[in-house]
Formats: C-alpha cells, sequence, structure tokens
C-alpha cells in the first residue's frame, strides 16, 4: 500500500476546510490543511462576518437617530467611520486568531500557498516566496470557495468599481453609491450604507429583488426599502459606466434609457466557483464552469476526492459548507452521514432581516402541491411593540397533513428565529406538535407559534379568516 504523507488534505482553510479538518482529526486522521490567503475563508475575512459587524453598525446608527422615539433625546449622530472599520477589523482578527489555535490544539498541519492538483494523491504548493512543496494523502477534499462574478459591462474595470471585498475596505462612506444586482449581497449592502447615509441605488435585472425568496417577502422589502430612501431599480440592465464628474451609469429600464450617477458601484452580480489554476484535469476530476461536481457526500468522480462548500456551485452558504465538511469527512470514514439539501436556513440583513427555510409558496404551487398557508403579522406581537420592529410577518406552509415544510420571516431577529423552523421540518413535525408546545411570553417566537396555529384557524392574535359561503 503507498505511504503518504498524510491521511488527508484539505485545499482551503474556510468555513468548510477548517471544518472537515477538525472533524477529521475528531477521528484520528493525520491533516493538512491548503491555505492560499487567511484561514477562516472569505466568509470570516471578507464576507459574513466583517459585514455583520457593519450591519450592527449600521443598526446602531439607525436608532440612535431614532432615539426618540424611545424616550431617549440625543443632540448630535455622528459616524466615526475610521472606528467603525477597527472594530469589524478586531472582531476578524480575533476569530481567525482563533481557527488558527484550534488548528494547532487539533494537531492539524496548516501550510500557506497556492495548491494544485498534481494527481490524484498530490499536491504541489507555492508559497509566498515562490517556494513549492509536494504533499500527498489518501484523501482530498477541495474547498476554495468563490470569488465575486463580474458581468460583461464597458467600464467595470474602471476605479471606484469595486466588489464586496473593496467596499467592505473602503475609507470613507460613499456619498452615492450604486449597486449592481439585488441579490442577498447587494441588498444587505443597500441596507447598511443607506443607514450610514449614502444615497443608494439598487438596479437588479430580475422583476423583484430578493428573487430566490418567497414572493411575499421580495415584493415587500422593496417597498420598506423605498420608505427609507434606497431607489430600487427592477427589470432593469446596466449598460455601460463611464468615468465623468464621479461614475455615470447608463441603465435600461422599462421606460427607457436612464442614467444615474455614483461616487461608487457595487458589483454584486453574485458569486463563481475558484476553480482557477487548481489543475483539475490532473486528476481527471469532472467540472464544468457551475463548479466541481460531487455528489450528496461531496464525493467526485474519483472516489478519494470530495469537492465540498461554493466550489461545488451549489447553496453558496457558509453553513452548508461546514455541514458539508463535516458529511464528506465522515463519508471517508465510513460513518452514517446525513444530509437534507432542503432544510437549510438562508438569511438577509437588512431592516428587517429576513430568514427562510424549505419550500417557498411558488414552489409549491408550480409543483401542484396541496399546501395550506398560516401567517402572522408581527405588528401584533407585544416584544416586536416593545423593541420598536412591528414591520414584517412570520409565514408557513406545511402540507395537506399539517407537516411543516417552508418557514420564511421578515422582521426583528429574522436570523435567530428561523431554526425553530429548521428543526420542526427537519424532524417533519406537524402542526399540533407546535401548538402543544408553550412559547415564552412576550417573545418574537410566539409569532411562529401563532403562525403554525393559523394553519388550523386557531390563531388567538389574530382574526378569524372569513369562510367564503357556498
Amino acid at each position: 500500500m503507498e505511504k503518504h504523507d498524510f491521511d488527508l488534505i484539505v485545499i482551503g482553510g474556510g468555513p468548510g476546510g477548517y471544518v472537515a479538518a477538525i472533524r477529521a482529526a475528531q477521528l484520528g486522521l493525520k491533516i493538512c490543511v491548503v491555505e492560499r490567503q487567511k484561514m477562516g475563508g472569505t466568509c470570516l475575512n471578507w464576507g459574513c462576518i466583517p459585514t455583520k459587524a457593519l450591519y450592527r453598525s449600521a443598526e446602531v446608527c439607525h436608532l440612535a437617530k431614532n432615539s426618540e422615539e424611545f424616550g431617549i433625546v440625543s443632540e448630535k449622530i455622528t459616524i466615526n467611520w475610521e472606528q467603525v472599520q477597527s472594530r469589524k477589523d478586531k472582531i476578524v482578527s480575533q476569530l481567525v486568531v482563533g481557527i488558527v489555535q484550534l488548528m494547532k490544539a487539533n494537531n492539524i498541519t496548516v501550510v500557506e500557498g497556492e495548491a494544485k492538483l498534481k494527481d490524484v494523491n498530490s499536491i504541489l504548493v507555492t508559497k509566498a516566496d515562490g517556494e513549492t512543496a509536494c504533499v500527498s494523502a489518501a484523501n482530498i477534499i477541495i474547498a476554495t470557495g468563490s470569488k465575486p462574478a463580474v458581468l460583461p459591462i464597458e467600464g467595470v474595470e474602471l476605479p471606484g468599481v469595486l466588489d464586496s471585498t473593496d467596499l467592505l475596505a473602503l475609507d470613507h462612506i460613499p456619498q452615492r453609491l450604486a449597486i449592481i444586482g439585488g441579490g442577498v449581497i447587494g441588498m444587505e449592502f443597500a441596507a447598511i450604507f443607506n443607514a450610514f447615509g449614502s444615497q443608494v441605488t439598487v438596479i437588479e435585472f430580475l422583476p423583484n429583488v430578493l428573487a430566490q425568496m418567497d414572493t411575499d417577502i421580495s415584493k415587500r422589502l422593496t417597498p420598506m426599502m423605498k420608505k427609507k430612501g434606497i431607489e430600487i431599480l427592477t427589470a432593469s440592465r446596466v449598460m455601460k459606466i463611464e468615468k465623468q464628474e464621479g461614475l455615470v451609469l447608463t441603465v435600461s429600464t422599462k421606460k427607457g434609457d436612464i442614467q444615474i450617477q455614483a461616487d461608487e458601484v457595487l458589483m454584486a452580480a453574485g458569486r463563481q466557483p475558484v476553480v482557477d489554476n487548481l489543475m483539475l484535469e490532473n486528476a481527471n476530476i469532472a467540472y464544468d464552469k457551475k463548479g466541481i461536481k460531487a455528489n450528496a457526500y461531496g464525493q467526485t468522480n474519483v472516489p478519494h476526492i470530495y469537492a465540498i462548500g461554493d466550489v461545488t456551485g451549489g447553496m453558496m452558504l457558509a453553513h452548508t459548507a461546514s455541514h458539508q465538511g463535516i458529511t464528506a469527512v465522515e463519508h471517508i470514514m465510513g460513518v452514517e452521514a446525513k444530509h437534507d439539501a432542503m432544510v437549510v436556513p438562508s438569511c438577509v440583513f437588512t431592516f428587517p432581516e429576513i430568514a427562510a427555510v424549505g419550500i417557498t409558496e411558488d414552489e409549491a404551487r408550480a409543483k401542484g402541491l396541496n399546501y395550506k398557508i398560516g401567517k402572522f403579522m408581527f405588528g401584533a406581537n407585544g416584544k416586536a411593540l416593545t423593541l420598536g420592529e412591528g414591520e414584517g410577518f412570520l409565514k408557513v406552509i406545511s402540507d395537506e397533513n399539517d407537516i411543516l415544510m417552508g418557514v420564511h420571516i421578515m422582521g426583528p431577529h429574522a436570523s435567530d428565529l428561523i431554526h425553530e423552523g429548521v428543526l420542526a421540518i427537519g424532524m417533519k413535525l406537524k402542526a399540533e406538535d407546535i401548538i402543544g408546545t408553550i412559547h415564552a411570553h412576550p417573545t418574537l417566537s410566539e409569532a411562529f407559534s401563532e403562525a403554525v396555529m393559523g394553519l388550523k384557524g386557531v390563531a388567538i392574535h389574530a382574526a378569524p379568516v372569513k369562510k367564503i359561503q357556498n
């Protein structure tokens, strides 16, 4: 039997890669992680965490500006952008150090450099100083993540046209920010910089922003954001970007071509898998422009080589990558692993927050399913009103037997509330299972209970649904 340097090499130290490495170490494997930039990957260093740090500062700014509603009178609100950025960087640094320490605590070897497949068991690593090293393993997991997609628009190379990484590092708050793309990244940055005082315009090619969300959410979000001063152009396409005094975008809309002036432009048109320079062909790994092809366990067409997370082109979420990393390692070790792609929550940090799991009503209708809807408005929830956040709703979808299939939330702390829905769908709970569970008062979680009660027509704090007389 051929002897290798390691039992497992993980290419990429992001939320998929480092979690896979730790789980493998727990199962007794000798592990090497190859990371070309910083441990934690895009999510920790240039995505989820820094964005949420800015989101929290924006949230505090919003609360301060509206503090009189709570009886707190503030004379003047100013933003120290340098301090906002410093706080963000400090949080990121603390978490990166934590992951580095976890690697050491689990006796995981970390090699810094860019990895290329030499063959089906060997990896060539090029370090920052140009030195190369070759390491081998019985198994390999590819977890190289994704990078911002760039649309073929004239002028995208101009100074001031940024991707999300550039925007996070900006040393000032843009006076006028145009965002190309109304998906999760675009809408989160729109909400954040609007709260900081930027004049924000979002240009989305599809008829609705957050088009993958339940229609009830995507349609309600647009007027909410417009009310906050964010301009949203849907069914629109950016034709070109020109440099004048600042940047000028020519946009094709339903009403004809218009021009939008901006100081910075964010390219938020999604992400694409990082497969460049991996030399996948050296191991005959099947892939296309959507990513590396892998089965439910992350296994590629080469049985001992796995691919997880964004590089597979599926649900590009950090928690999905982490779960896939654990699943892949356990499959390597012959451990029974469970992975249900339907029960994956997604969260959008706008004002208010948005979260969803399971089937949307649009999908249920398209599949011809016999489904039921229960909905509860946060405006009737005592805790939401005390928070000053009565906007939004919680919507549940069940099948004809009252088994929960989908949960969709727009409202305060939606990203935390969604997990009761995740558990309910994952466990295939019925409405009566939840109705029979006491929810503390006054809490936001009561909205979930009430929405489920609505499936059975027994919601307490909602007007009864009128029955149509035949």
